[in-house]
């Protein structure tokens, strides 16, 4: 069962082992921080989507698993993240 949790204008869905949060929350606060930073399955690759890439729509963060925001693309790279290819 997953359940949604609203506070501060953040979005979190909460199910057993997963905890993803909405960007909506640095929208709250000012913040454009809508670069998902992921965490590839296969490789263990850091890799962040930016809106309008092919895969940004389907990834989903997941915090537990050290996925994260980004405000900024030069953020991402200076965490040694690399943008996705597609």
């Amino acid at each position: 069962m997953t359940r949604l949790i609203t506070m501060l204008g953040m979005t979190a869905a909460i199910g057993v082992g997963t905890l993803a949060i909405d960007s909506g929350a640095f929208g709250a606060l000012g913040l454009s921080c809508d670069i998902k930073g992921n965490i590839s399955m296969n490789t263990g690759e850091r890799i962040y989507h930016v809106p309008g890439q092919e895969y940004y729509q389907q990834t989903i963060i997941r915090i537990e698993k050290g996925e994260r925001w980004f405000c900024s693309e030069a953020d991402a790279k200076q965490a040694g993240w690399r943008k996705s290819k597609v």
